[in-house]
């Protein structure tokens, strides 16, 4: 359902450029341009070197992991039938808890790969019993022993895929430099192509010589490539097996979003709290008094009590419609009793630009998820009347597969950022959305248009 709605008074905040600034995507953000492309330019960026150094590096750690890894998993499985075994094997896991630590550290430095400590140890009780079957209860071990094994013959081919394309890459390239040392040390005329008892192929004339330089140059240029797509499936097994697993990542999420929602609701009620006292709270007493001197008055002056009493009705209304609208701000019954379809048609009517509503939903859903959506369009269209300078504004809601979809677009001037900080304007938003697994995208150029995708889950 599509409605238009005109014009009204001003909320807002958290929107626009800030400090002279563009929006996103000038100034420091924009990277510096390279006159060369990236496939020429990659082997000689420090990037590919630090990947060669790391797959050069995995081969002896890759040696060294395996072969502690299995010898100390079959000397405790051989111990298991005497009283050591237990102790052995949980030592061998706490080695590799430790080896983990040093594969994380060199994914860090070479790889720039930022993964997660995993969850620590959870000793319950004292002792070194208590020690050993907290090792042996804890995934995140045995994660790290699998790690260990299954490096080894991955660093293998690594190691062996990269030092050839690498050193025949380099070797093909400057074959024009070093041919000539085949004549003079070898007894040959450069370096050999094909040769059996009959007769020779060698690199040796102008021509042939060209051509092995252009197949080490392509050789060269690919190996970075190569190399970078051998350390996706390092990449891969680090983060995998020695980062923290899902579970302990959903946990520490639902911490911090549980978090989010306690200082959301707090900041809510000192909100509420602050306008009470403010205003209608404010309004009430100023109005008790004024009642109160009336009656004194009415039996001496009854046209001064008279007057008194019509500016103590004017208080009445004006504290009755902020009592309104600070309902309206918990929670309005329109959104209760009618959806979001009438609710967010009230909201654009209060709006400073026109704004365009159109709700596709068939069904409603959850009431937590319905408040949600409310006020995430109701903080973006203030947003937009405060600080958007925008001739009109749209809003779309409708249900993909299982999540609520909203989207306000206006033709402001934009510069929107989402990563304000503070807790406020569009980054406190992204994390109110956050605490229910929605998600916040902002598309705001400078110039405009402001588009602001919100998708929340969806919950009948």
């Amino acid at each position: 359902m599509a409605t238009e709605y005109g014009r009204g008074h001003e909320y807002g905040y958290g929107y626009g450029p800030r400090d002279g600034r563009s929006g996103p995507g000038t100034g420091a953000g924009v990277e510096r341009r390279h006159r060369l492309p990236a496939g020429l330019r990659a082997p000689f960026e420090a990037r590919s070197w630090r990947e060669f150094a790391y797959v050069l590096l995995s081969l002896p750690i890759g040696v060294l992991m395996f072969t502690y890894a299995v010898t100390m998993l079959a000397l405790g499985a051989g111990l298991l039938v005497t009283f050591l075994g237990i102790p052995v094997l949980a030592a061998g896991l706490a080695g590799c808890r430790g080896l983990g630590a040093l594969e994380r550290a060199r994914a860090r430095g070479l790889l720039r790969l930022e993964v997660a400590e995993p969850e620590p140890l959870r000793v319950r009780g004292s002792g070194l019993m208590a020690w050993v079957g907290a090792v042996l209860k804890s995934g995140t071990s045995w994660r790290h022993l699998l790690y260990a094994v299954l490096h080894f013959p991955w660093a293998v081919f690594s190691f062996v895929v990269a030092v050839n394309f690498w050193a025949y890459g380099w070797a093909l390239l400057t074959y024009p430099l070093w041919f000539w040392l085949f004549p003079v040390y070898g007894g040959q005329d450069g370096l050999q192509l094909y040769g059996d008892e009959t007769h020779r192929i060698y690199l040796d004339n102008p021509f042939e010589i060209t051509v092995t330089a252009l197949v080490g140059l392509l050789f060269t240029l690919a190996t970075p490539w190569i190399v970078r797509a051998l350390t996706l499936v390092d990449r891969l097994l680090v983060h995998g097996l020695l980062g923290p697993s899902r579970l302990a990542t959903r946990v520490v999420e639902l911490e911090s979003d549980r978090g989010v929602v306690v200082d959301t609701a707090a900041a809510d009620l000192r909100r509420i709290e602050r306008d009470l006292h403010d205003g209608a709270q404010a309004r009430l007493v100023a109005l008790a008094m004024d009642l109160g001197m009336a009656r004194e008055k009415l039996a001496e002056d009854p046209r001064a009590a008279a007057r008194m009493v019509d500016e103590a009705h004017g208080e009445v209304k004006t504290a009755l419609q902020e009592l309104r609208d600070l309902a309206r701000g918990i929670h309005p019954a329109v959104l209760t009793d009618r959806g979001l379809d009438a609710a967010l048609s009230a909201v654009a009517s209060r709006c400073t630009v026109p704004v365009h509503v159109e709700v596709d939903l068939a069904a409603r859903p959850a009431p937590a998820i319905e408040g949600i959506a409310y006020f995430t369009v109701s903080e973006l269209l203030q947003n937009i009347s405060k600080h958007a300078r925008a001739g009109s504004a749209t809003v779309d809601v409708w249900r993909s597969e299982d999540r609520l979809m909203l989207q306000v677009t206006d033709d402001g001037v934009g510069g929107a950022d989402a990563n304000a900080g503070g807790g406020s304007g569009l980054a406190g938003l992204a994390e109110r959305l956050d605490a229910v697994d929605g998600i916040l995208v902002v598309d705001s150029p400078a110039g405009g248009p402001t588009r602001i995708t919100a998708e929340l889950p969806w919950r009948g």
